[in-house]
């Protein structure tokens, strides 16, 4: 009797998480290529996404990961309404190199960032906590770029999509895999793009 009760419910968290992961593969993959083509829809379809990551790395218990989509999607309102109004005049954000001083400050981020929360994943059990650690302070690190319209922000993740694809792929999150294969593509065509949009003459920032 209680294998019949349970089993429905189990069968329903499986379902629940398969369409998480296969609507993440799809919004994710769009806001990806938005973000190349320097799109602004690509915040909307990205709130999305870390909406359908946060069910997916809750059941899969990467605690950090799922941590981490909260904050991809408050940021993603943030860098919406920087892209659109975050330049002088509140007129839209162009694309623009990172001072030195803001490269540091992520890299000292993502360093010191990533032995703080491996201790606290390590401590709630986390089934990859170092690993789990240092993508959660490199996408972060890369979004913060990203709002300000930074080159220097598919560095970032590129650094973190090589991490992640094998990550998921121990866990089994097989077709979570195969987006971030898509998104390490898209981040080097991005990249690309993007270094075309500078104009010749644009010089790197002073330090922020």
């Amino acid at each position: 009797m209680l294998q019949s009760l349970t089993t429905p419910l189990f069968t329903l968290a499986n379902d629940a998480v398969t369409w998480a992961e296969l609507l993440g593969f799809i919004t994710g993959g769009l806001c990806v290529f938005l973000t190349v083509r320097r799109h602004v829809a690509n915040f909307p379809v990205g709130i999305a996404n870390s909406a359908f990551f946060l069910v997916l790395f809750m059941s899969s218990r990467l605690w950090a990961d799922a941590g981490l989509q909260v904050l991809f999607i408050t940021l993603g309102f943030v860098g919406w309404w920087q892209w659109l109004y975050g330049n002088a005049g509140r007129t839209p954000l162009t694309v623009t190199r990172a001072g030195s001083r803001e490269i540091a400050g992520c890299l000292v981020f993502v360093v010191f960032g990533t032995g703080a929360l491996f201790a606290l994943l390590r401590a709630t059990h986390d089934s990859a906590p170092f690993l789990d650690a240092l993508t959660t302070c490199l996408s972060l690190a890369a979004q913060w770029l990203l709002n300000a319209k930074r080159l220097e922000n598919w560095y970032f993740w590129i650094v973190a999509d090589c991490i992640y694809i094998p990550m998921y792929i121990s866990k089994g999150l097989n077709l979570t895999a195969v987006v971030y294969v898509l998104f390490l593509g898209l981040c080097v065509a991005g990249w690309r793009s993007w270094r075309r949009s500078l104009a010749p003459e644009t010089p790197a920032l002073a330090a922020v």
